[in-house]
C-alpha cells in the first residue's frame, strides 16, 4: 500500500512538472511581452532560435521558474547619472530612462508575470519607481474628462487578458485586450532587454505603451503579423472620436537576422479632429559574428539600424509640404539610429556604441522638458508653491522646428543572465534650448517650494554630456 502511494505521488509530481513546462512562456519568442503561451508539442514561431543577442529582446535563455499556470517575472532597474551641465535641481529632462542627476535612483521595479490556463492567458506587470512618474507625464489624454487615468494606470506597465487559438496558422494566434508594450523605436521598455541605457531620440520620442486590442498571428516559423486597435499614440485615453490603428510585422528568416516594421495611423491632437497622424518605424538587426563556445576574445558581434518617418496633416499643418509656412506649415518626423555591440568572454562582457538624429517640425513628438504642453494648463496652481509645471511650457506650435542628434559609448558586464552592470557616456545636441542647464528647470533655488521670481525661466541648454551607471536585475 505504501509503495502504491509513493508511486502515485511520483506520478502526480511528474504530471505537475509537465503541466508547468507546458504552460510556461516561451522565453525566446523574441518580443518584449512574451508572445506565445503554447504546449511544448506545438509549433512555435522562431522556435529553437537563440535571440538573446537582439537589441530590445529578452537576454535570458530560460526562466528559473517552473510553476503551473504562472510564470513570474521580477525586474529591478537602478541608476545614477551625472550631467556636466550641473543643474541646480538635479532634474534630467528629455529622457524617459533617467530622472535625477547625482543621486542613486530606483528607476523601475517591475513585478508580475504570465498567467495561463488551457488557452486562456493574461499578463500583469507592475511598475514602481521614477518611471511611473516620468512616462505617464508625456501622455496628455487624461486631461479629457474625469477620473485621473494617469494615476489609475500609473503603477501598471502591462496588464492584459487574452486567448490563444492554437489551431490557426503555423504557431497559433493571440487576441489580447488591455495595456501592452509598444514595438515602435526598436528598444524595449525594460532596460534589461536593451544594449544601451539612454536611448537615442528615435526610441525615446516614440511610444512605450499602447492601450487597446492586439491580434498576434504567428503565420510561419519566421513571420509574425500583429494588428492593433488602440486608444491612441502612447495614450491611456482617446483624444478624439477615432481609435488609433497600427500593425507590427516581424520577420526572422534566420537566427542571425531580424527585420520589423511598424505602421500607425490616428488622430492624436486634442480637439483637432481633422488632423491625422501617420508614422512608419523600421528596423534591421544582424548578428555578423557568433562563436558561442569561445572562452576568450570576441564571442559575437551585431548591429541594429532603425529609421522612422511620419507626419501630421490637417487642421493647420500640412505634412511634408511647407509651401505655406505661416498659415499651413509642414509638420513631420524623420529620424534614424544605429548601434553596434561586441561581446567578449562568452558574452559576459560587452562594448557598444551608437547614436542617431531626428528632426520634428511642430515638435509633436518631442518630450516635454519643462512640464505640460501649451494649451494644457495643470489643474493645480503652480505659482502658490513654486515649480514650473504649466508655467513655462515647451511650446509645440505649428512651424516650430526641433532637430537633435546624439551619440553614446558604453560597457556592460553580465556575470550571469539575471544581473547586468552598465557604464555609459552620452552626448546630446539640440537646435534649441532643451537640456537642463546650471540653473535647472524648477525654481531659482532648485526646490519646488521656492516662489518663482519675476523674470525667472528654466535654464535650457542646447547640448549635454553625461555619464550613467546602471545595475539591472531580472529573474
Amino acid at each position: 500500500m505504501r509503495k502504491t502511494k509513493i508511486a502515485l505521488m511520483a506520478l502526480a509530481a511528474l504530471m505537475l512538472t509537465q503541466k508547468a513546462n507546458a504552460q510556461s512562456v516561451n522565453p525566446n519568442d523574441g518580443t518584449q511581452s512574451r508572445d506565445v503561451v503554447a504546449p511544448a508539442p506545438e509549433k512555435v514561431t522562431w522556435d529553437g532560435y537563440d535571440l538573446s543577442w537582439e537589441n530590445g529582446n529578452d537576454r535570458r535563455d530560460s526562466s528559473v521558474f517552473h510553476i503551473p499556470y504562472f510564470t513570474p517575472s521580477i525586474l529591478i532597474d537602478c541608476n545614477t547619472t551625472h550631467s556636466f551641465n550641473n543643474p541646480i535641481d538635479h532634474t534630467v529632462v528629455g529622457s524617459t530612462a533617467l530622472s535625477r542627476n547625482d543621486e542613486m535612483v530606483i528607476s523601475a521595479i517591475n513585478i508580475g508575470g504570465d498567467f495561463s490556463y488551457g488557452d486562456a492567458r493574461g499578463r500583469i506587470m507592475t511598475q514602481f519607481g521614477t518611471r511611473s512618474q516620468v512616462v505617464p507625464r508625456n501622455d496628455l489624454s487624461p486631461y479629457r474628462g474625469q477620473y485621473d487615468l494617469a494615476d489609475a494606470y500609473r503603477y501598471l506597465d502591462e496588464a492584459y487578458a487574452g486567448y490563444h487559438f492554437k489551431n490557426i496558422f503555423y504557431g497559433g494566434m493571440n487576441i489580447d485586450c488591455g495595456l501592452f508594450m509598444s514595438y515602435i523605436g526598436l528598444n524595449s521598455y525594460y532596460q534589461q532587454e536593451n544594449w544601451e541605457y539612454q536611448a537615442s531620440y528615435t526610441s525615446d520620442n516614440t511610444p512605450w505603451f499602447f492601450n487597446g486590442i492586439r491580434i498576434q498571428m504567428f503565420v510561419s516559423k519566421s513571420l509574425k503579423i500583429e494588428p492593433w486597435i488602440i486608444n491612441g499614440w502612447q495614450s491611456y485615453g482617446m483624444f478624439n472620436a477615432l481609435p488609433g490603428l497600427g500593425c507590427n510585422v516581424t520577420w526572422r528568416p534566420s537566427e542571425k537576422l531580424k527585420l520589423l516594421t511598424n505602421d500607425y495611423w490616428g488622430t492624436d491632437a486634442a480637439g483637432l479632429i481633422g488632423r491625422h497622424r501617420f508614422h512608419s518605424d523600421n528596423s534591421f538587426l544582424y548578428r555578423y559574428y557568433n562563436r558561442p563556445g569561445k572562452k576568450t576574445g570576441v564571442s559575437r558581434m551585431a548591429f541594429s539600424i532603425t529609421g522612422d518617418v511620419g507626419f501630421e496633416k490637417g487642421d493647420g499643418v500640412n505634412g511634408f509640404n511647407n509651401s505655406s509656412p505661416i498659415t499651413n506649415p509642414a509638420q513631420y518626423f524623420v529620424s534614424w539610429m544605429v548601434y553596434n555591440k561586441i561581446w567578449f568572454l562568452k558574452n559576459k562582457l560587452g562594448l557598444y556604441c551608437g547614436g542617431g538624429w531626428m528632426t520634428n517640425p511642430g515638435r509633436y513628438l518631442v518630450l516635454e522638458p519643462t512640464g505640460d504642453a501649451s494649451g494644457f494648463p495643470n489643474p493645480y496652481n503652480p505659482t502658490q508653491n513654486g515649480g514650473t509645471i504649466g508655467t513655462h511650457p515647451f511650446t509645440e506650435n505649428p512651424g516650430q522646428s526641433f532637430t537633435g542628434w546624439d551619440c553614446s559609448l558604453g560597457f556592460s558586464w553580465t556575470p550571469n543572465q539575471s544581473i547586468e552592470f552598465k557604464a555609459e557616456w552620452v552626448h546630446r545636441e539640440a537646435s534649441v534650448g532643451y537640456f537642463a542647464g546650471p540653473g535647472g528647470v524648477t525654481s531659482p533655488s532648485g526646490y519646488t517650494y521656492t516662489p518663482l521670481t519675476r523674470g525667472w525661466a528654466p535654464d535650457l541648454e542646447r547640448s549635454e554630456n553625461r555619464v550613467i551607471f546602471a545595475a539591472l536585475f531580472r529573474l
